[in-house]
């Protein structure tokens, strides 16, 4: 999970920055190994519907968060796509086309998740979240994630670089273990808030993967790729690196589009929708017909700038041994360039771990940014054709 801070995305996405803001962003991320978690998750399909509502509590619903100042509506704001989640798990077929769209165009969408369960497990975790990051700093440190050359634990503001400039970070983040909550690995030291709250980890994490494995059936499927040839590359892991649903409630998230001359966007939170957006493995994966676009986290615009950012995160990734690299067996991925470089083989795990860890001073002194950075270039490229 992940709350107010912008190392989140850091680490889930190479394309990622933070600027000019004196807040702490602050995160709560769920990542980690899964095994059997399939078996136990069941689609998520919206259980009420809406239409019955008066107008202007719909809108409501859609436009304003409660106790949120309003988003600002003198800001540019990224046209991401609002898609159903309903539609998507039924396989309407403009909707998958649209969905396959925004996979290629930004690599962002809403998914409209109102009537869904998940949404009452998100605003449950907030509260945790919150609770937890206001434990006294020395106690949140005792489960310092550098400390196990992980990426398990806690992250304080300040420690890792977010520009080849040296600018020092303004995030806080705690990473939970997926492994952890199910049982399936030894247990992590952890705060009482978070040892007392798995029951509700656990139903959150299990509704969160399966918005990850239907977007990964349904890239499989629009691809053209051997049958669940991209879910069992995530056969054991699902960690960030492919597929992130996220839940915000300010803004500050803002996207590059495509394109040199163009400009950054936010992206405007919606009630009762997710943010969903690729990594850096789809791009591999796919020669950058998928896109994981750039991004970065700012001040929040307008009313909203003296609120505190909380955001909530579930990254998912290939498992440790897949190697990051072009896939075989389907007729839209086109070959590489003659005389392009040969790719780098990296594993996936490595792959993480120097996404994590790359940016932390401490542990590497002088640090050399571009290493520890991820497709942003084949990101800035315009839309490639099948």
């Amino acid at each position: 999970m992940a709350f107010d801070s912008p190392q989140l995305t850091a680490i889930s996405t190479p394309h990622f920055m933070e600027v000019g803001t004196p807040h702490t962003w602050r995160y709560l991320v769920l990542t980690g190994q899964k095994q059997g978690l399939d078996a136990i998750v069941k689609p998520l399909l919206p259980t009420t519907n809406l239409s019955w509502f008066p107008f202007i509590i719909a809108y409501a619903q859609i436009y304003n968060f409660v106790g949120i100042p309003l988003f600002a509506d003198d800001v540019p704001c990224a046209p991401l796509l609002r898609l159903s989640l309903e539609k998507l798990v039924n396989h309407d077929e403009a909707e998958v086309q649209r969905f396959f769209s925004a996979c290629k165009e930004l690599g962002f969408f809403y998914l409209d998740l109102r009537g869904s369960p998940i949404l009452a497990e998100a605003d449950e975790l907030f509260g945790i979240g919150e609770q937890l990051f206001e434990l006294d700093l020395d106690e949140k440190r005792r489960y310092d994630f550098s400390k196990q050359n992980s990426y398990f634990g806690y992250k304080e503001k300040g420690v890792a670089i977010v520009d080849n400039q040296g600018n020092a970070d303004r995030n806080e983040f705690y990473n939970v273990s997926k492994d952890d909550i199910f049982g399936i690995s030894d247990p992590l030291p952890a705060p009482d808030i978070l040892n007392k709250s798995r029951p509700h980890f656990k139903s959150f994490i299990a509704n969160a993967h399966s918005i990850v494995t239907m977007v990964l059936n349904l890239l499989n499927e629009q691809l053209r790729l051997p049958p669940s040839t991209l879910a069992n590359l995530h056969g054991q892991h699902t960690d960030f690196g492919s597929v992130t649903v996220l839940f915000n409630r300010v803004g500050g998230l803002q996207i590059l589009p495509p394109g040199q001359d163009a400009d950054w966007c936010y992206v405007r939170p919606l009630p009762g929708h997710a943010i969903i957006n690729l990594g850096d493995a789809m791009v591999k994966f796919t020669n950058g017909l998928l896109r994981s676009n750039i991004h970065r986290v700012v001040s929040p615009p307008g009313a909203q700038a003296e609120t505190t950012r909380y955001s909530l995160v579930y990254f998912s990734r290939p498992e440790d041994d897949v190697i990051l690299k072009r896939l075989e067996g389907s007729d839209c991925i086109l070959p590489f360039a003659p005389g392009r470089e040969p790719e780098e083989e990296i594993k996936s795990k490595d792959w993480i771990i120097r996404r994590a860890l790359g940016h932390r001073v401490a542990l590497h002194g002088k640090i050399d940014f571009d290493k520890s950075l991820g497709t942003e270039m084949m990101s800035r490229r315009l839309q490639f054709s099948m």
